[in-house]
This record gives C-alpha cells, structure tokens and sequence, in this order.
C-alpha cells in the first residue's frame, strides 16, 4: 500500500515518514513479536501462558485482569499477522501524527486498542458474536481506528494498493474494509478478533466525529471548568455567610454575585443597578 502524491502533471510515489510514535509502536511489537518467536522454539509453555495472561480473554477480563484491554495489542504470533499490522501502523499512523502530532495520535490509537477491546468483551457477552472463552491478540484495534480515521479525515486521497495496479479513494478503501470486516465477523471462524477490528473501526470514527481537539485536553478543560465552577460557588457562599455574621454585629458589607467583595461607593452603584465586579475569576 502506498500513497501516490502529485505535484503539477507530474506523479511521484512517495513512501511516509517514520514519525516518533510510530516508530516507538513499531519496535515495540516488533520486539515482543521477536521474543515470542524466540520462546515458541525453546520455551512454548511460556507463550501460552504469556497469551494467556496478556492475551484479551472476555471471561478474564470479568474476573479481573483489566490489563488485558490493552496488552493483547502487543501480541503477534502468526508472521503476516504482525507484518500487516506494522505495515498499515505506519502507512496511515504517519499520516496523523505529522498532522495530529503525536499525543492526539496516541489518543486514536489507543482509543481503538481499548475500545475494540471493550466491544469484544460487550458482544461476547452478550452472546451475540464471539465467546467469553475466545482470545484475542494483535494490534489490529488501534490499526482500524487509524484506518476509519484516515478514510473520513482524508477521503478524496488516492491510495495505491500494492501490488494490484490501480488506485482507489481512502473513503472507498475503508468502506471495502468495514464489509470485510462485517463477513468475517459474522463467519464462526472470524471469532473475537474480528470484533476487535469492528470495536477499532467504531472507535476510530468516534474520535474523528467527536474527539478531534484531542481527549487530554478535551477532559482537562472540563476538570478545569469544574474546579473553577466549584471555586466560585465557595466563594458565593462564604460571601453570604459573611454578609450575615456581619448584620448581626449591626455592620453592613456587599459582595456582588461573584463573591467579590464591594467597598462603599462599589455598593451604592451595585444598588443604583450600574456597578460591575471589580474582577472575576
């Protein structure tokens, strides 16, 4: 898969870049893909019980191995499963994090980690797809939130399919992907790690729908927002407190509505309707 970029009349294919994030993604499933292969030949007991702890198992995350929702997005086993993973991470990842920066990117990757994670676990469930006794593994969550990401975000973009010769439109592209995606969900075969690459996909379009600023700052500003909210409604109420105690030592003193408080002339306005707070917070 390649992006072709064009300049004037001329075409040029042109490979992305290996963005930070991206690269530390790229050697840390490549690393732990590396070490497994290793332990698959002289330790296999310690693969299974590496799968199974680190792995997403539905039943295992309801009996307390929360970690699971991340981790098993770590775990590559078959050679074609980590390649295609690393491959579409950095073909489309690089994209965003050169425009994003890397904390937002982060933020979508992760966002379809977990929540392909949380929807394997819902559906299983829920019996509906999938198994609370199935495992899951692969990056393939945090790809297809990329992936979903890439097709709303840069929808007229021409991507190359490498090696078919022809070129077809990012939002094309994941429509194709989300019916693939769809058949082998339902295929018996297909098991939880469809569901994963579906959860992924969900995700992935909910943050570019309703997460863009970015979810560290979105959730700061709300906490901010809070506590601020919080501050002043103190400050109100200490003010009334101190406007009563006052009266009953037969001494007047006003605050206006933010809690702030008003000298003589200050008061006289506020009661002719024409004073202003002198500061607010």
């Amino acid at each position: 898969m390649n992006r072709r970029m064009f300049t004037g009349r001329e075409m040029t294919l042109s490979l992305p870049p290996f963005t930070r994030a991206v690269v530390w993604l790229l050697a840390i499933n490549t690393g732990i893909f590396l070490l497994l292969a290793l332990l698959s030949r002289v330790m296999p007991d310690t693969v299974i019980e590496v799968i199974r702890w680190f792995g997403l198992s539905p039943a295992a995350v309801m009996h307390g191995l929360v970690w699971q929702l991340v981790t098993y997005s770590f775990l590559h086993l078959a050679f074609m499963h980590w390649f295609g993973n690393m491959l579409g991470l950095w073909m489309f990842g690089s994209s965003f994090e050169t425009s994003w920066g890397s904390r937002r990117f982060l933020e979508l990757y992760f966002a379809g980690v977990l929540g392909g994670a949380l929807f394997s676990v819902l559906l299983a469930y829920t019996r509906v797809l999938g198994s609370p006794a199935g495992v899951t593994i692969g990056a393939s969550g945090g790809v297809y939130a990329v992936l979903m990401a890439f097709g709303m975000v840069y929808a007229e973009n021409e991507i190359m399919l490498i090696p078919f010769p022809f070129r077809i439109k990012a939002k094309y592209f994941v429509a194709i992907l989300i019916v693939v995606t769809v058949f082998f969900s339902l295929d018996e075969r297909g098991g939880t790690n469809y569901l994963a690459h579906l959860g992924g996909l969900l995700f992935g379009y909910l943050y570019v729908k309703f997460g863009r600023r970015g979810l560290t700052q979105g959730v700061s500003e709300r906490y901010f927002n809070l506590r601020n909210s919080y501050y002043r409604w103190k400050r109100r109420r200490a003010a009334r407190k101190f406007e009563v105690y006052m009266r009953k030592h037969d001494r007047v003193v006003s605050f206006d509505d933010q809690g702030n408080y008003l000298g003589p002339e200050d008061a006289k306005k506020k009661g002719n309707g024409e004073g202003r707070s002198p500061w607010v917070n």
